[in-house]
């Protein structure tokens, strides 16, 4: 098969995925708000390029609290839910704080859809309009929202210790914990460009600078000169200070990310561990040599995963204030 073949038959097969995505749950579709509120998506786009423009790194965050939403409990909002005296909620776990940022965005977005739409928009389906908007606006391919998503009434951080892929995960924990989600290795991959943008607090990876597998030496697959670097900006017992995830091109959707894992600049294991396996690494490359498809992979991946465990119908409610259930 020709090479220019082999680009076309993966895009059809991208744009079957999209829609196949679109149809898995019947009562999510496109411009759900088209008629109960119809300047809904516009209103969300605005407060996020308003947020971006003021904090650029803003746009990882809310794809990343998409992510984060949505392999626990399904994306229903349950991460913007506060915790109270009887409970500890997602957004207090270790996993999301205080690494996840972007709620004011949802909560500013919220209020003017209240005002404009009492009761119609759920932040579920905010989320998801965010993360979207985010990708476009740091330069990603945009793409089309399935919408109609309710909020969820639970909120358990201990539920994010066995649904968020930890940063020290092998490909092979990785590729099971997605499995679960309905997702498979390919897009595991996929989505994990994400890491594209945004930064990453010390913590999520010294143990690859200081005392690797309990040694005191440092990860022998991460990059000598890069592991310097990174010891320069987290110093030994620093674990608050955050480094850029793709330093190159920190609030860039592109393949930078995949180009850092094939010099060894994973910031993560579980960035780097990616060249672990015959398969993914391939992955890795394919996505190096040809951005234009990784683009369009990650647009249906993260359509495929804006649809895990929603709630429609009369599930769930649709929250007056995205904090706090009705």
């Amino acid at each position: 098969m020709s090479p220019q073949r082999h680009v076309i038959t993966s895009l059809s097969l991208v744009f079957v995925v999209i829609l196949s995505c679109q149809s898995v749950h019947s009562q999510l579709r496109v411009g759900f708000y088209r008629f109960s509120c119809p300047f809904a998506e516009f209103i969300v786009k605005d407060e996020v390029k308003e947020a971006f423009d003021n904090d650029p790194g803003v746009a990882a965050g809310l794809v990343r609290m998409h992510f984060h939403d949505c392999f626990v409990r399904g994306c229903d909002a349950s991460v913007l839910i506060d915790s109270t005296p009887s409970n500890t909620a997602e957004k207090d776990s270790p996993a999301n704080n205080p690494s996840l940022r972007g709620f004011q965005v949802i909560d500013k977005a919220k209020t003017r859809l209240e005002a404009a739409c009492r009761g119609i928009v759920s932040c579920a389906d905010i989320v998801a309009f965010a993360a979207r908007d985010s990708i476009k606006i740091t330069r990603g391919l945009g793409y089309d929202v399935p919408a109609g998503r309710r909020d969820g009434r639970i909120s358990l951080a201990s539920e994010t210790l066995t649904d968020l892929p930890p940063p020290f995960f092998t490909v092979n924990q990785l590729t099971q914990l997605f499995e679960k989600k309905g997702l498979t290795q390919e897009e595991m991959v996929t989505l994990s460009g994400a890491h594209t943008i945004g930064r990453s607090h010390c913590s999520s990876f010294s143990n690859r600078l200081y005392n690797f597998n309990g040694t005191s030496s440092q990860d022998p697959s991460l990059d000598p000169a890069y592991a310097s670097q990174l010891k320069q900006q987290c110093p030994p017992g620093n674990t608050n200070s955050v480094v850029l995830m793709n330093p190159s091109s920190p609030a860039i959707t592109d393949v930078g990310y995949y180009i850092d894992i094939l010099v060894n600049r994973g910031l993560f294991t579980s960035d780097q561990t990616l060249l672990s396996t015959t398969a993914t690494a391939n992955q890795v490359r394919q996505n190096v040599r040809n951005p234009f498809l990784w683009t369009r992979k990650f647009a249906a991946a993260m359509v495929k995963m804006g649809q895990i465990g929603v709630l429609t119908g009369t599930a769930g409610e649709i929250r007056a204030n995205c904090r706090v259930i009705n």
